[in-house]
């Protein structure tokens, strides 16, 4: 049991880092995102920079000492998560480049089934391990 605390211990750390690189990117490279967020949502420009608050605040939650904030970042992450992913799909269906990169439409694809696998790790980071007591 020490060990899966232990790896969900890591697993949770490099989530965090992870998110908040990403979030800090949104902030150094607007344009990138902006171009991904489908025409039918408003101001594109304020919901990169929403994203991207929330994406460093969630990683910076799941740092926290206290688990019930860390639970609440993990179970915001989720909702991120969720939240974009029309512009992944919308990025997919119309080829859009990534930033001023042309890739190839099936790593557009792949990369709807990668959000499931953030939202699996996300959601792994909102259960708690307690260490056993040894056993006598």
């Amino acid at each position: 049991m020490r060990y899966i605390a232990r790896m969900q211990k890591y697993a949770r750390w490099l989530f965090a880092v992870l998110m908040i690189i990403a979030g800090i990117n949104h902030f150094r490279v607007p344009a990138l995102y902006i171009a991904m967020i489908p025409p039918w949502l408003p101001a594109p420009a304020a919901l990169n920079l929403i994203s991207g608050a929330a994406e460093i605040a969630g990683g910076l939650g799941l740092l926290a000492p206290w688990p019930q904030l860390r639970r609440a970042a993990s179970w915001g992450l989720i909702a991120l998560l969720l939240a974009v992913f029309p512009a992944n799909i919308h990025m997919a269906v119309h080829q859009l480049p990534l930033g001023d990169k042309v890739v190839p439409a099936w790593t557009l694809w792949a990369r709807l089934p990668v959000q499931a696998l953030l939202i699996a790790w996300a959601w792994w980071c909102t259960v708690e391990r307690t260490p056993r007591a040894p056993r006598t």
